[in-house]
């Protein structure tokens, strides 16, 4: 499992870094959360396949996190793509998803399937045996969604209490971890909860989008057990008028919301192009507020992968 992050920019490219768009890769599944003018490009310095993603999650409809959907669904379709895709995005998404099927002549032969999400409440929109993902409603000049990627806790077996009591090694274990009882060797029936640990914690994974600071999104990372948080942090926080009336969020922001949260990780992304020149006030207030608030706090660059284990 791994985050990696295609392009870490704000609102328009620079030179050290492109619009917003990040996947993770979980159990052979590549999720993507947004998709800039260029991400496509992007991928090709990274081991993210464009046909293996199957799932697009847009925060909102600014063009730097969804202009890169028409070359990608283009190129999906040029190299092959019969498995359809889904699309998750907030309330019009599907509107501008049509308007760039219909941009000039292209071989997307493929079903695409637009998901608006309501912005009113929280949502879980996405589930399997493993993961959940959920929206939430953040507040942007347009209706924007942030979203949690969730790893489901997965039981785990006391192996040598299960040899003990004379279980097959093999099968016998997978059906009790899926919550069958099995009949040990001498005969006797072993149930689950005879050799069953507390179960792991998974990992999750939090993303704002375009926001400014909202408590309440700190809070429903908490109620989630979030041990990670990519938060838009497009201004040191000596610009904090620029991000109230942009409706974005400094770094003292980010850390705020993840002090709430309760994560072990911050990172920073969506860095405004002011800063490709030079990183040193940005960098300088990151490195105070990680010694300040005891966190830690990473930076996101473009083409950064970011490893995970499970739990961790």
């Amino acid at each position: 499992m791994k985050i990696v992050f295609l392009g870490t920019g704000a609102a328009v490219p620079a030179k050290n870094r492109s619009p917003t768009s990040i996947a993770i890769k979980f159990n052979g599944e590549t999720f993507l959360f947004d998709c800039g003018e260029g991400t496509q490009r992007q991928m090709i310095y990274t081991d993210v396949s464009p046909m293996k993603i199957d799932n697009i999650f847009i925060t909102h409809l600014h063009g730097d996190h969804i202009l890169g959907i028409p070359g990608l669904l283009q190129s999906m379709g040029f190299n092959g793509r019969r498995d359809h895709i889904n699309i998750y995005g907030p309330p019009e998404t599907e509107g501008i998803i049509n308007g760039m099927l219909n941009m000039g002549y292209h071989s997307i032969n493929f079903q695409v399937n637009v998901y608006e999400i309501p912005i009113e409440k929280p949502y879980c929109i996405l589930e399997s045996e493993s993961y959940k993902i959920y929206s939430y409603p953040m507040e942007h000049s347009v209706p924007t969604l942030g979203y949690v990627f969730k790893e489901k806790k997965k039981p785990q077996l006391d192996i040598k209490r299960a040899i003990e009591l004379g279980i097959n090694v093999g099968p016998d274990l997978k059906k009790l971890k899926e919550g069958y009882s099995v009949v040990s060797k001498d005969g006797r029936k072993i149930h689950p909860e005879d050799v069953l640990l507390p179960p792991k914690r998974g990992i999750s994974i939090g993303y704002s989008g375009d926001t400014l600071p909202l408590k309440d999104f700190g809070k429903f990372l908490k109620s989630l057990d979030c041990n990670i948080l990519i938060h838009e942090a497009t201004f040191d926080s000596s610009k904090k008028e620029n991000a109230f009336e942009t409706m974005h969020s400094t770094i003292e922001d980010a850390v705020n919301i993840g002090t709430i949260g309760g994560v072990e990780e911050l990172i920073l992304t969506h860095i405004s192009a002011r800063y490709d020149d030079s990183m040193e006030v940005y960098l300088n207030e990151v490195i105070n507020l990680s010694r300040e608030k005891n966190l830690n706090i990473t930076i996101a660059e473009d083409l950064m992968e970011f490893p995970l284990k499970k739990g961790k």
